[in-house]
């Protein structure tokens, strides 16, 4: 299965939150006084329920962005347009998603820079293939697997979702139904700067996926568990160099006034990721 292209219209990139009133169409991020988030698609006529009350859709629509607004109870409500963090924590899901905290990371150590040409696998619920397609920008391109319909279709609806809640579509993405560990599927896309795996044995991709790697270009992979991160640093240790592993663990501050303290819960571990920059041929360090 291929994703559904566009026409190119000199702007194909993931699109970012938009400036202007609020219209109809918009998905629009609520928040209530506790700081609970909801992610609401803005249709004329339509209400928001909560335990706080109905939030006509009518009252937001033509309103900017960062307003308050009564819900039917009396509480004010801020309403945004959503970030791509909000949307990923919000998006509907099949697979679990990658964080943003990893997300981050990720793009930052695989070095996912404008204009790269990126290999990922699997797809998921596309919250890695949305912050690759912002990354890689008009110029780059990115290339996704995932062997499993169910979640291939998750993955796309999620990516129409966003690029049509901020009117753009992009034309520099393909989603490919198919195992990433077929050679043939793969080479017949080229060569990849970057590619990334979020895949359970990324290792059975090392040396026959990764021929399709430019030389000195990085593979980067997520990985839950230690035993996972030890069979691909194994496996990646006689091509790769500069073969690092880490994980983050990000805690929130509460700070009000003169109490300034941690938040009780954080977000622990996820995920661990392991990078590596390939080798040229014969460079073998072992």
């Amino acid at each position: 299965m291929t994703a559904d292209r566009a026409p190119g219209d000199g702007s194909a990139h993931l699109p970012g939150p938009g400036n202007g009133p609020f219209g109809p169409g918009d998905r629009v991020l609520v928040v209530d006084p506790r700081a609970r988030r909801y992610l609401v698609t803005l249709r004329p006529g339509g209400e928001f329920h909560t335990h706080l009350g109905a939030l006509k859709h009518d009252d937001l629509i033509g309103r900017p962005e960062g307003c308050l607004v009564a819900a039917s109870r009396g509480t004010k409500l801020l309403v945004f347009r959503p970030s791509l963090a909000d949307f990923v924590l919000k998006m509907q899901r099949g697979a679990q998603v990658v964080y943003p905290k990893d997300l981050g990371l990720i793009l930052v150590y695989a070095d996912i820079f404008p204009g790269a040409r990126v290999l990922e696998a699997g797809a998921g619920s596309g919250s890695l293939t949305l912050a690759l397609l912002r990354a890689v920008g008009a110029g780059g391109s990115v290339v996704s697997f995932e062997l499993r319909e169910d979640h291939a279709k998750q993955a796309k609806a999620n990516i129409d979702a966003w690029q049509l809640a901020f009117g753009a579509k992009t034309d520099n993405f393909e989603l490919v139904l198919g195992d990433v560990f077929d050679t043939d599927a793969v080479t017949s896309h080229g060569n990849f700067d970057r590619i990334v795996l979020d895949l359970p044995e990324p290792w059975h991709g090392v040396g026959t996926t990764t021929e399709m790697l430019i030389d000195g270009g990085t593979l980067c992979c997520y990985l839950p568990t230690v035993p996972q991160v030890m069979r691909i640093v194994e496996a990646m240790t006689p091509g790769f160099a500069l073969i690092t592993t880490f994980e983050a663990l990000v805690r929130t501050w509460n700070v009000s006034g003169q109490s300034v303290r941690p938040d009780h819960r954080m977000v622990g571990h996820t995920g661990f990721i392991v990078t590596g920059r390939k080798l040229a041929a014969g460079a073998q360090t072992s």
